[in-house]
């Protein structure tokens, strides 16, 4: 921790914030029961929160520099070319309020229905050394971003307008793409799978991806025609998923195929890669705990572990 807060201390201009951030990130890894201003100053040994709020909203301090030295420090660390995962979600934190930035009445995973909440996208690198967040960025709805009063008094810029979570994850995924550290798989769910600009992005950079799909996806075959999945052989039941393939709500990794859906590595369509012996497909896996789930990918890249031979 010594040498992490060393590492970002030249990104704050005043000695009091640069002191002040390492009892801040002690607080975050501390096993607190609850966050906030005042324990997290408690456990700094501070008598009010007052500091710890200047720190967070008043103290100059360059805020992407820190995000950038966290990269850079997160993919020293954990960096493995081999398994290393470029993860895009986003995530909801409860309100109760309407004055926190972007809060709203919004759907939210944490909950699992609409709810008065934040709605943050994150970029995250996994690999079998580790994980961590190496970026981030606050969903704001048009609620807000048509309301420049409302946002000029919760401290949002007049140029930061309306994006959707797919453009914010790309441009996450651009910043690092031009820091020239963006050089494994890049895996995400249906919110960012089914959107074309999205996968247009990461072909359109040769990054190659395995994102959640809907089940009845269908791809465009290099003829034109769109075609939905047929029987293929591919990942034996007793295989991993592919890059990035996790648990999450379709259940663990275990993979036992159902079909899949191939393109030659000629194709030019987009949102696929070529060359190579890269190719773009679709596959299928039975959740193992319940029969009737059917988690689905839809993936472009070189096949590397095993994946299904893009036929003719």
């Amino acid at each position: 921790m010594d040498a992490l807060v060393e590492l970002i201390s030249g990104r704050f201009r005043r000695a009091e914030p640069r002191r002040r951030v390492g009892a801040y990130l002690r607080g975050l890894l501390a096993g607190l029961e609850r966050k906030n201003g005042w324990t997290m100053a408690e456990h700094a040994g501070a008598v009010s929160p007052d500091g710890m709020q200047r720190l967070l909203r008043t103290a100059g301090w360059d805020i992407d520099g820190v995000r950038n030295d966290l990269r850079g420090y997160v993919l020293e660390k954990l960096g493995d070319r081999a398994s290393g995962v470029f993860v895009v979600d986003e995530t909801g934190f409860v309100k109760k309020g309407v004055r926190s930035a972007g809060v709203a009445r919004q759907y939210t995973g944490t909950t699992g229905k609409i709810d008065n909440c934040q709605i943050g996208v994150f970029l995250a690198y996994a690999s079998t050394r580790g994980r961590a967040l190496i970026d981030r960025a606050l969903y704001l709805p048009t609620a807000w971003t048509e309301d420049r009063a409302r946002c000029t008094a919760a401290g949002i810029p007049d140029e930061v307008g309306f994006a959707t979570k797919p453009q914010l994850g790309v441009a996450m995924l651009e910043r690092a793409h031009t820091a020239g550290v963006l050089t494994g798989w890049v895996s995400a769910d249906e919110v960012y799978g089914q959107n074309p600009s999205f996968r247009g992005w990461l072909a359109a950079h040769r990054v190659p991806y395995v994102l959640v799909t809907r089940n009845d996806d269908m791809l465009t075959s290099p003829d034109g025609h769109r075609r939905q999945p047929r029987p293929w052989p591919c990942w034996p039941a007793t295989a991993t998923a592919p890059p990035g393939g996790n648990a999450g709500r379709s259940g663990p990794a275990r993979t036992a195929c159902a079909s899949t859906t191939g393109l030659p590595s000629r194709s030019t369509r987009p949102g696929c890669l070529t060359g190579g012996g890269t190719g773009c497909w679709c596959a299928a896996r039975p959740n193992p705990d319940r029969v009737s789930s059917i988690g689905s990918w839809r993936s472009t890249g070189a096949p590397d572990p095993p994946r299904p031979r893009c036929g003719s």
